[in-house]
């Protein structure tokens, strides 16, 4: 299938304005420029309340925003970790996508902040992680959440984020899990897969992108340590259902699906869903991409499934 034409269409636009590439870019000025593309997701058509909170964490205090809908509780909680490649993205970035999952299904969604490289390199933003989903596993009532109907979500860098803290939380004993919605994860920090070439230039994130984020991120790290590269855990028994949410033109396509079968193989139910003509970042710009409205439906819909 070729390249979805509103999706050519929002690339072209992008490329016509000049900017220079992410990886001839410092952080600061790649942070500066991914919030501008986030503000193609427009502002949310249905927001929620929502309250900024500080939490304490494994270096200090995490930001976190809480959405909470006017709904009779206790409501299923969303913890959501933004994507940006463990370097850019925030809060602010995702505000939209998270009132969309918290009034859509309906949710309290927690927003968590995380430490960006390379200021904090890794293992700094999986530590915060878990931090994040031990602290709302055991303070889910005091907002209005159920701790038994606990997800963790992200896309791309948060959709690592989110299964590795899935993983941790299996091995700890708890908080229980009970979904994982991955939305194009990065699994497989050797990039060695055939997605990484076939997509490897003209699609937003490309080769180039990939390596400046690893290089910021890992530094001198493992490649295939297991909570940078989930790809590679030796044991992926017992994990929460998952939705995985991959792009046809995305370098990341193949990693995500990749770690989707063996989360099959190891009797974990899971549904890839391939958007063909999409790229990576596709997921929240709707006012422009009719994808990206067909995704949030289906996002939510799964949860609204699992959650019950």
């Amino acid at each position: 299938m070729p390249l979805d034409p509103q999706a050519r269409a929002l690339l072209d636009q992008l490329a016509a304005l000049g900017a220079p590439p992410v990886s001839q870019q410092t952080p600061e000025q790649a942070r500066i420029g991914f919030a501008a593309l986030a503000a193609v997701g427009g502002a949310p058509e249905a927001p929620v309340p929502t309250e900024d909170h500080r939490i304490p964490g494994p270096a200090g205090e995490i930001p976190v925003r809480i959405y909470r809908p006017e709904s009779a509780g206790p409501l299923p909680v969303v913890m959501y970790f933004h994507g940006g490649g463990w370097v850019i993205g925030d809060i602010a970035s995702h505000d939209t996508i998270c009132h969309r999952l918290a009034g859509g299904v309906p949710a309290v969604v927690v927003s968590v902040e995380y430490r960006l490289a390379p200021e904090h390199r890794f293992p700094a933003a999986v530590e915060d992680s878990d931090a994040a989903v031990r602290w709302v596993g055991e303070h889910a009532p005091a907002f209005g959440g159920d701790p038994t109907r606990l997800v963790v979500a992200g896309d791309s860098a948060g959709g690592t984020l989110a299964t590795v803290a899935a993983r941790h939380a299996r091995d700890a004993g708890g908080p229980p899990i009970a979904f994982q919605l991955l939305l194009y994860p990065a699994t497989d920090m050797t990039c060695s897969l055939p997605s990484h070439i076939e997509n490897g230039s003209g699609y937003l994130l490309d080769t180039d992108t990939m390596s400046w984020f690893i290089d910021h991120y890992l530094g001198d790290a493992d490649r295939r340590d297991p909570d940078a590269s989930p790809l590679f855990a030796p044991d992926l028994a017992g994990l929460p259902p998952a939705l995985v949410v991959t792009a046809g033109f995305d370098p990341l396509r193949d990693e995500g699906e990749a770690y989707a079968e063996r989360l099959e193989h190891a009797g974990v139910p899971v549904t890839i869903s391939r958007y063909e003509g999409m790229f990576h970042g596709f997921y929240g710009l709707d006012p422009v991409l009719d994808a990206a409205t067909r995704a949030t439906a289906e996002t939510i819909t799964a949860l609204q499934g699992a959650l019950g």
